[in-house]
């Protein structure tokens, strides 16, 4: 079975040309891999996600979870394929070897996430989410609790989910109400619900850890009296074994749009039953230690909105070299045979601008990647900064700026497939509803653009902005060299000083005019995401020109790079100067028309 839904060429292009994944085997923590090892765990994972995954996509979207009043009912396959991703020892990927984790670069295994995204989105969310909350506690949880609960759950035995939102709280987390009081056992009991939590309750492992953000009775107001605590559907002896039922309970399941078979649940904690939790780190400290696997999230939701985009990317790019209608402009004689629709030249401008959207936002997600690599590994302290500076800046932009723009490439895939798009009989439809999701999943569009232009591009005096710029000089500066990247460098050149002036001027207008000045924080986010794709097509072009294919498969590859790279530069990076008006005008008429009005 060959996979439909990803392209491993383009996956093996950014990880060994543009990004040189292979330097970090020089590094202490990854020197028991090499390209080898990478590409068999690459295998591996591709043929899991082919064969396990993607199978059933359609039938879990049809079929969503049930629940009887007892427990929740999934289809078979589900936990099937679960089963054998486990058992390949891929959700073990990048952890430490001291947990049982294989220690692959994250890079690795964002690439291996990709593909699982692309092939089924919904069962993904299970391991996904596992990996992340267990990421957190083998960063912030005790020796205990890290043997205790760490080791099972990337053993896939028992699952994980991040409990943050509340129905009276939203994305507002300083109103949650959730309450930890302290026991006279050391623990403490959670009282509450939480709201919109993925993986919330199944039969697929023998346990599930939620991790749950609560008050402490006495705590400080708002988002600086938030901890963090452990709260496992099953209570866990000393010994490792499951005890009695903990009292989190199942009020109910959300059915959305799209995800629909990832279960999505409303949980009681403590409403009839004891339920008890344990306290991760220190009081008071939750939403920073939450913040560590929600940034790990945006960037996992950026990856999974690239994919869902890049699914649909190929499914109309094989519809459009399959399907045989009309004719070309010039052609008068109506008896003339059909042409295949990708002959057309709308539709081959909306297969470009997918594949520019895609495959620059995966660029993006995969670069993302590799800053968490060089967090890991590098020794010199400015360097380190300077990464741990990049990611921050970069994070709203790789989760918000792929689930607004990889939306559009959907909606483009189903304009391809015609009548036919709007059917269950082919995926598109469901991977628009699917992507529609990664919109509002770990903060909204507006939420991001407030962050990056609220917090990311003023913190510590500008330093991720000024990092960001000289990263971006630097690929303008190679690409200047090569004449026939000199337009895009150019271009390129205007529209990061553009991007600095206007940034400039939106600080200086906050300190009059601070409402105003962020109100289109969401507008900022697109016309910012806009440059740093171009800065990610500069990047692969830079490779691609200097590249001398030696098959002929290789050099569509490497053109079909570069005819991107110009479509990007000349029809979409464009757009950020209308966006630059805009913002510049400071324009108020959202935030001055009367309630009635609308």
């Amino acid at each position: 079975m060959t996979a439909q839904f990803f392209y491993r060429r383009d996956l093996d292009f950014l990880l060994y040309e543009v990004l040189n994944v292979e330097r970090f085997c020089e590094c202490s923590r990854y020197t028991a891999h090499d390209r080898a090892s990478f590409d068999a765990v690459l295998d591996a994972a591709s043929a899991v996600a082919v064969e396990q995954f993607a199978p059933h996509a359609a039938r879990s979207d049809a079929n969503e979870p049930t629940f009887d009043g007892t427990r929740v009912h999934l289809i078979p396959e589900i936990k099937t394929a679960l089963s054998v991703f486990v058992n390949a020892g891929l959700m073990a990927g990048t952890f430490d070897e001291q947990f049982g984790g294989l220690q692959l670069p994250v890079t690795i295994g964002q690439a291996m996430s990709a593909m699982f995204y692309s092939a089924n989105i919904s069962t993904a969310g299970y391991p996904m989410l596992t990996m992340g909350a267990a990421n957190l506690l083998a960063t912030f949880g005790t020796p205990d609790q890290k043997n205790t609960y760490v080791r099972p759950m990337i053993a896939g035995r028992w699952f994980g989910t991040m409990c943050l939102s509340e129905p009276q709280a939203g994305s507002s987390l300083a109103d949650i109400t959730t309450k930890a009081t302290p026991s006279t056992e050391g623990d403490y009991l959670i009282t509450g619900t939480k709201m919109w939590i993925s993986g919330g309750e199944h039969d697929l492992t023998e346990n599930i850890i939620h991790l749950v953000l609560a008050k402490i009775p006495g705590s400080p107001p708002g988002v600086k009296g938030i901890s963090l605590f452990i709260v496992p559907k099953f209570r866990v002896n000393p010994d490792g074994s499951l005890g009695a039922r903990n009292g989190v309970e199942l009020a109910g399941l959300n059915h959305k749009m799209g995800y629909r078979g990832t279960v999505n649940t409303v949980l009681n904690f403590g409403e009839r039953d004891e339920c008890r939790g344990l306290l991760i780190g220190e009081p008071n400290k939750g939403l920073s230690y939450m913040f560590h696997m929600m940034n790990e999230a945006r960037i996992g939701v950026g990856l999974g909105a690239t994919m869902c985009g890049y699914a649909g990317y190929l499914a109309s790019l094989a519809y459009a070299r399959d399907r045989r209608q009309g004719r070309p402009a010039s052609a008068k004689d109506p008896t003339s045979p059909q042409v295949p629709i990708i002959e057309h030249a709308d539709i081959r401008r909306l297969l470009l601008t997918q594949k520019c959207y895609v495959e620059g936002a995966l660029a993006l997600e995969l670069y993302c990647a590799s800053l968490v690599d060089e967090q890991r590994t590098e020794s010199a302290s400015q360097r380190l900064k300077v990464v741990n500076l990049l990611l921050d800046i970069l994070t709203p932009i790789a989760k918000s700026w792929p689930s607004e723009f990889c939306l559009e490439a959907n909606k483009h895939a189903i304009q391809i497939f015609g009548g036919y798009g709007y059917t269950r009989d082919f995926p598109v439809e469901r991977l628009y509803r699917d992507n529609r999701l990664n919109a509002i999943h770990e903060g909204t569009h507006g939420i991001q653009g407030l962050d990056l232009l609220g917090r990311k591009v003023v913190m510590e005096n500008g330093a991720a902005f000024q990092a960001l710029e000289i990263e971006i000089s630097q690929t303008i500066q190679s690409a200047g060299r090569v004449a026939s990247l000199e337009e895009f460098a150019v271009a390129l050149q205007a529209a990061w000083a553009r991007t600095v002036a206007l940034t400039r001027a939106l600080i200086d207008a906050r300190v009059q005019y601070p409402q105003t000045a962020l109100a289109d924080a969401g507008v900022y986010l697109d016309m910012f995401g806009h440059v740093v794709i171009a800065w990610m097509w500069l990047r692969q072009a830079l490779v691609a020109a200097a590249t001398t294919p030696a098959y002929d498969s290789d050099r569509a590859f490497y053109k079909g790079k570069l005819a991107a790279c110009r479509f990007f530069f000349r029809r979409e990076l464009p757009k950020t100067e209308a966006q630059a008006r805009l913002l510049s005008s400071l324009d108020d008429t959202a935030l001055t028309l009367e309630e009635a009005g609308f």
